[in-house]
Parts: structure tokens; sequence; C-alpha cells
């Protein structure tokens, strides 16, 4: 028989086993006499029942000399008591709450876990970790089985419980993974590349920086089409004016440098203007708006025949889809190029990049993107040498913290303040983006954060904005609260960015959004580290149906892999883009087949259904596209909406009330 002796307070638990099995349990307790440490009174039990019968002392001591004894601690009565009795004794680690419950369980590097003062095993830790996830509720079995990863990985059950509603943020716990920064790579000086001096001059760079080596070295200035994947700030806009203006000089057309939102192709416009406008003309291409304010009358030139024009998606594609000739072209940059996924507007920068191609093509194609799924190839699909560079160029920590929505903004205000109060070796204060999914929460979380943040979404005047980003860029703020629908918008130079939320609207953000919005923690020429915060909320969701909750999609964003830009296109968005790409061609059928053909994505074969309809016609060897064909393509729609358009006209007098039956249910935008 085996005795494990287990000191306790003013006493000591026996367990006597067979084995793992327990056959019996005692208590004794031990006082000093003349001759030592000896048994002042013992009581035993039969596992599982509650009889305990007092046992004559000399019964016990018989017991321990006819028994391997192991002692679970050291201590120095006990083993006075049994050197007095010559009895031999050996040290066995266990687990206490198995003791408890009448359990051996000995402690081992395998299962050994650290819980406060003490160690546990594994399984014992695995039941008290859900048991704290449980006062949570609503925590997914994915989470509950990434904690348990955790656990296995740490082995240290603080460490781990530390992610659940902490009472105060401890970094060095809650920390998800760190991303370390590139060693020091060697770089070319603009001066040793054939570059023009004004450009040189102009840029105010001396060396470059490794994405734009990288860059440099698979044929930028030699006229090669790239597809350059690499971190937020990193240098990837600069690829593309070193190519662009270089190519302006020498004479080989214009450039057209292309970004998805407004407020991202203002800033680029301001930039270019500040840099190169003393000997290239810059313009800006956003289209027009319908509300005649004074924060819409951005004072830009508006040329399209200018060296540099900076355009979104659409205002360009406009242009194109109008029938308007467009000048010499040597350079297009497509930024944010990861766009080909979004579901509303993937489809139009397909076709619009197609469309450059057919009208430019002797033009350069750079397609720049901090994030994309398989981008080898999406590279061979767009006829482009990969450019990627993974190395960040400052080290990124990620923390993951599971929490309840109430108790999510005093976490963000304590992130922002502290964060604030650090001050990089560069100079800089921390500064913080907190994303969130809707408009009205950007208000909430500043307000609550206090006067060192401000709220900045698509519901603000473009004056508003501009505010918040000289605010934002001076180190005025701690603090921009903004929504997801803007994370590819203006470039914030932010040491770490905070996730209030992890949906855009009511869906779930995407790997490629999400990697892009984390991105934009730590800027190398301000900050030594770059941090993300994500607080997730167990059992949360933003709409029925969606199938995981928000802690279980934190998870997954933060270990997902991109998949591959692949997009398949229904009839609406196939039409739309049939039609756009019969006005560029002047109808001509080979040309058409060419256009589509050059696209990444699949589109039907909307030739026979649009002539059948009456949007194009058959004249001689070309397709015509008729009036209703140009309101399809000048108005971004398909034949599907545009049928839905005419029967609601020749059945309703009363225009608001066909505006109202068009209006579908969308996601907010930022």
């Amino acid at each position: 028989m085996n005795v494990i002796v287990h000191p306790r307070r003013g006493s000591y638990r026996l367990y006597f086993f067979d084995g793992r099995r327990v056959i019996g349990t005692g208590d004794v307790e031990l006082e000093r006499t003349g001759k030592g440490y000896r048994p002042r009174s013992y009581q035993a039990r039969m596992p599982g029942k509650r009889q305990v019968r007092h046992v004559p002392t000399k019964e016990l001591i018989a017991q321990l000399r006819g028994s391997q004894v192991y002692l679970t601690e050291e201590d120095e009565g006990f083993i006075s008591f049994l050197k007095d009795l010559q009895i031999p004794w050996s040290a066995l680690r266990a687990c206490r709450p198995c003791l408890t419950a009448d359990r051996i369980t000995p402690l081992k590097k395998k299962n050994a876990v650290k819980y406060g003062k003490e160690t546990i095993c594994m399984d014992c830790a695995r039941r008290e970790l859900r048991r704290e996830a449980g006062y949570l509720g609503g925590m997914g079995s994915g989470s509950i089985t990434h904690l348990e990863h955790l656990l296995q990985e740490y082995r240290d059950l603080d460490r781990v419980l530390a992610t659940l509603q902490p009472a105060t943020i401890e970094t060095d716990r809650t920390i998800f993974d760190r991303l370390d920064a590139h060693p020091v790579m060697n770089t070319s000086s603009l001066k040793n590349l054939p570059v023009p001096e004004k450009l040189r001059t102009a840029s105010g760079l001396d060396k470059l920086m490794p994405a734009q080596e990288l860059a440099v070295e698979a044929g930028l200035l030699k006229g090669r089409d790239l597809l350059v994947v690499a971190a937020t700030a990193s240098g990837k806009t600069f690829i593309g004016e070193m190519a662009g203006v270089k190519n302006h000089l020498e004479k080989r057309g214009s450039m057209l440098f292309l970004v998805p939102l407004v407020a991202l192709a203002n800033q680029k416009y301001s930039r270019f203007t500040e840099r190169y406008g003393d000997f290239c003309n810059v313009s800006l291409q956003t289209g027009v708006s319908r509300l005649n304010l004074p924060e819409t009358r951005v004072k830009a030139r508006r040329s399209i025949r200018s060296a540099i024009v900076v355009g979104t998606y659409e205002g360009i594609d406009h242009q194109i889809r109008m029938g308007r000739r467009l000048p010499k072209i040597g350079t297009v940059v497509i930024d944010e190029v990861q766009m080909l996924e979004d579901e509303e507007r993937g489809h139009r920068l397909d076709g619009l990049i197609a469309r450059l191609r057919y009208l430019a093509p002797q033009a350069q194609f750079l397609f720049l993107s901090a994030t994309i799924g398989s981008p080898n190839l999406l590279a061979k699909k767009l006829n482009a040498t990969l450019v990627r560079y993974d190395e960040r160029p400052v080290p990124l920590e990620r923390h993951l913290i599971f929490t309840e929505r109430k108790e999510k903004t005093a976490f963000i205000k304590k992130l922002v303040a502290d964060e604030y109060r650090h001050t990089s070796s560069r100079g800089f204060k921390g500064q913080t983006i907190v994303f969130t999914n809707a408009r009205a929460r950007c208000h909430t979380l500043a307000d609550a954060i206090g006067k060192k943040a401000m709220p900045y979404h698509a519901g603000l005047s473009a004056k508003e904005r501009r505010e918040v980003e000289r605010r934002f860029e001076n180190g005025e703020i701690a603090a921009v609260v903004t929504t997801a629908a803007l994370a590819a918008g203006v470039d914030f130079p932010a040491s770490q960015v905070v996730f209030d939320s992890l949906a855009m609207g009511i869906e779930w953000l995407t790997v490629q959004e999400f990697t892009q919005m984390m991105g934009r923690a730590g800027r190398p020429d301000y900050h030594d580290l770059g941090k993300v915060v994500i607080l997730a909320e167990p059992g949360a969701t933003y709409a029925k149906g969606r199938g995981f909750t928000e802690e279980e999609i934190a998870i997954r964003l933060l270990k997902g892999e991109m998949e591959e830009v692949a997009p398949v296109y229904d009839m609406e968005k196939s039409s739309e883009e049939y039609v756009a790409n019969a006005i560029a061609c002047g109808g001509i059928e080979r040309d058409l087949a060419r256009i589509g053909a050059t696209m990444v994505g699949i589109t039907e074969d909307m030739g026979p259904v649009l002539k059948d309809e009456g949007y194009l016609r058959r004249s001689g060897d070309t397709l015509e596209v008729l009036p209703l064909g140009r309101v399809m393509a000048e108005h971004f729609i398909g034949v599907e909406r545009l049928d839905r358009i005419r029967h609601l006209v020749r059945t309703m007098n009363d225009p608001l009330n066909i505006v109202t039956e068009l209006e579908c249910a969308m996601p907010e935008e930022g």
C-alpha cells in the first residue's frame, strides 16, 4: 500500500492508495513531545463516505511502517516524525485539487500548470478555465479550444485567465503573439538609381526602404508591371511615385494614381501637389457631388489631362463609361488592389483595370496592397511580377482580451491614456486608432475617452474630417475613433490599434480587411513598437444567422489564412461591366472579348441578353450601345436593377416612392 501525506493548516491529510485509486483517507495532528514530534490524534474514513472513526495512533504508525510513504511538500515536523521512527519516505508532487477530490495525480513536466502560488494538473486547470469562461456566457467551443491551446502552450492558468474579463490590462499576460521587425536591410541610395534629378530632389528621400528596393530589383524603373504586397508604412506609395513621375518626365505619358476612397484621394492629391507641383500639373478626379456645400467644393485642378491624375476608381471609370478619350498614359497605379474582393465594388475595379489595359496598352501597371490572398496566383492573373515583402518595419504585439460589451469602454479609455503617456525614441507620443462598427458608437466612445479623442466617419463633413486628420498628425489628440469602413482611408500615423468591434456594419471583417486595419499600428519613422488590442465579446453577434460569435471571429482573424482572389460575377455585375467594356472599345466584338478575358473574375456572357432586352444592337461589325445601355454604364448599375427601375417608372408616379422601392438594406458606410 502507498500513503501520500499532504500538509494542511495545523494538520496532515493522508491518502491511502493502490495505484491511482484512493482506498481511504485520514487526518492526523502532530504535537511536539520530549521524544520529538508524535501523533496527537488520528481520524480515518473510507472514500465517498462521511462517517469518520477515531483510530489509535499506534495503528497509524503500523500503517506507515507497512507502506511506501510520499510527501507532497517539505515539512519539518512530519519529516522529523518519520526519521525518529526510521520510516523511509520520498517526495511526490501531486495535484492538490485532485487530492481534495480523492484522486491521485502526480505532477510531471507534461501535465503541470502554474496557478497562483501552487501547481495543479492540466485536467484541473482546464476545469477551472471552463468555469471562469462560463461566467462570461455564450463563449463558443472554438474559443474554449483556443484558450485550452494557450493553456497547453504557456502552462500558466493565471496568464490565460488574464484574457477573460481582466480587472486590469496586463499586456505581458494578454499578448496573443508578437510579429518581429525585419533585420536591417541594405538599400540603394536614390543618387545611384536611374531616376530624374527633379524626382530625386522633390522626394526629399535619400535611401530606399526595403520594399522599394525589392521593387526596383524586380524591374520597377524598367517599366515592368508589378504586384507589390507589403505591410502598411513600407513605402508602397513612393513605389508608384518613382515609376509614375519618371515615366512622365521621360515623355512616356501621365500617371493615374487610383484609390478607393475620396478622403484618401484628397490626401494623395495634397501630397503630390506639395511634392511635385513645381514641375508637374496634379489634378483630382473623384466625381461631382450633388450637394453644393463648401466642404464638397474642394479646390483642385480637375483636368484629366494633367501629368499626375489622382482619382477614385469610380471617378476615372466614369470618364471611360462616358466614352471620353483619355490622354497618353505612362503609368497606372492601383492602390489598395485588395478591393477586388469587395462584394459591392470589386467587379467595377476589375472591369476598370481591364478597360485601362485596353485603352493604355503601353502603360506600366503597378498594383499595391498591404495584404491579399494568394498573391502568386493574383500576380499571374494580372500578368504582373510579384514583389512581396512580409517583414514589418517595426515589431507588432497583438493582444486578445475577452470581455463584456459594457466593460469595453473602460478598457479602451485606459488603453488610449496609457499609450498617449508613452513617447517613442523618435519623440512621438503614442496615439491610437479605435475601430468600431457604427457612426453612433464612434461618438459614444470618443465622448467617453474625453477631449483627447475625436470621432471620424463618412457622416462628418470634409472640413470636419480634415480637422481631425490635422490634429491627429500634429499629436494634439490621443485617439481617433473610426468605422471599419474607413480602414483603407486616411493614413493616420498610429502606434496602437484597438478593435472595439470586429464587424463592418453587420458583417464580420474578412482576414484581408482585418490585416489591413491591423497594419496601421506602428510607423517606422514614428514608433518603436506597434500594438493591436482586440476586445472580443463572448457570444456577441451583429445579425442573426452569422454563425460565429465575436470571440470566435477574433481567433479566426488572428490565425486565418486569406483566400485566393477568384470572384464569380452574377448577371447584374456581369451586365454592368459588359456595357462599360463595349463603350471603351467602341463595340468591336473582338476587342470586347479581349477586355473580358483580362478580367480577374469570371463573368457571364451577357451579349445575347442585352441585345434581346434592347440595350445593345448589332451595327455592321460592331455592337452599338443604345441609350438605356449607356444609362447602365454611366450610372454603375446592371440589367436587373435597370429593369426594376423601368418597371417602377411605368407603374408609379411619385419619384419619392420609386426611390423608396429601390432602396435596399445596405450596411452602414463609414
